[in-house]
């Protein structure tokens, strides 16, 4: 045999190179092909025109803000009630928490008339923000049982995070929340076993006396897995909704980490009564916003149009 001719040195080394050069670019640009030759530890591929699929596929890398707190919250309202839903989108999409995701969601029973197939639909398709539970509507009489025990199955996925949310509310759809209040008061919590609101009865500040105001109270994930396995709840769903899922949580011994957000949490100012005071600067949710005039005021109160940007198409004083 001949031996190797010096000149073909070169082109050996020089193909040696390239090969490590297209390896680096792969790297970078985090491709991964299906169809694959192997030189060493680098990956090649093989042009194959039968299949796109095996050509390009992106590698994402994981979201930096997998770590931001995750609430879900649920206004429980009424198919009908197209016009507060759109207010409170104003109100609540107006609002971004630094280093929190907060999903805001509209939640009812069953549609059962023709319009509100048409035009709750329109609306899931512009907004994506309801949810329709299987049941029929009603306020004492199991939907909130139906709402938390539906959202495992809903929102369970490998796809996604785990849990989907750390954290699940409920609120009624006259409670006005201030998203980066609540997540502040959030920070410093456990994200296990939580029950947190607005304390019952009114004057306790004490969170194991009785139970959380309907006005809005969150419960950790692991709480809503149990509501949806539990035996406790399914026997016991009749009754103003708040004190039966406080009966759930001390019959269930669940909630060991309680928290109330009183007085940051409270009823509007007007008509006075025991869980009412005057509107304050570290609000977290008024309740009982019966009417557009106590909207007005309380908006108002905390300034929330303080953002809008000067234009020449409109002038507000």
């Amino acid at each position: 045999m001949k031996p190797a001719k010096p000149e073909r040195n070169p082109f050996i080394i020089f193909s040696f190179f390239f090969i490590l050069f297209l390896c680096a670019i792969a790297s970078i640009n985090g491709v991964r092909i299906d169809t694959i030759m192997k030189f060493g530890g680098c990956t090649f591929f093989s042009h194959n025109s039968s299949s796109s699929d095996d050509f390009l596929t992106l590698n994402f890398t994981s979201d930096p803000a997998d770590d931001d707190i995750r609430i879900l919250i649920g206004i429980l309202t009424l198919p009908d009630q197209y016009h507060r839903r759109n207010f409170l989108r104003m109100i609540y999409g107006t609002q971004s928490p630094a280093g929190a995701k907060v999903d805001v969601k509209f939640v009812f029973c069953n549609l059962t008339k023709e319009d509100q197939k048409v035009l709750v639909a329109l609306e899931i398709m512009r907004y994506d923000d309801i949810i329709i539970l299987n049941c029929t509507e009603n306020m004492n009489n199991g939907k909130t049982y139906t709402y938390f025990s539906s959202l495992p199955e809903m929102l369970n996925s490998t796809e996604g995070p785990s849990p989907p949310y750390h954290y699940v509310m409920k609120a009624d759809d006259d409670t006005y929340l201030r998203l980066d209040n609540l997540v502040e008061s959030m920070r410093p919590l456990p994200r296990e076993d939580l029950y947190y609101g607005y304390v019952i009865p009114c004057p306790s500040m004490d969170p194991f006396v009785h139970y959380m105001s309907g006005m809005g109270y969150l419960v950790s994930w692991d709480i809503v897995e149990w509501i949806r396995v539990s035996e406790i709840p399914k026997k016991h769903m009749e009754g103003p909704e708040d004190k039966v899922f406080g009966d759930w949580i001390r019959e269930g011994r669940r909630g060991k980490n309680r928290h109330t957000a009183k007085w940051a949490m409270y009823n509007y100012p007007e008509p006075p009564t025991r869980c009412t005071h005057e509107l304050w600067p570290n609000t977290i949710a008024v309740h009982l916003l019966k009417n557009q005039e106590k909207w007005i005021q309380t908006l108002n109160y905390f300034n929330v149009t303080q953002n809008l940007k000067p234009s020449k198409l409109y002038h507000i004083p």
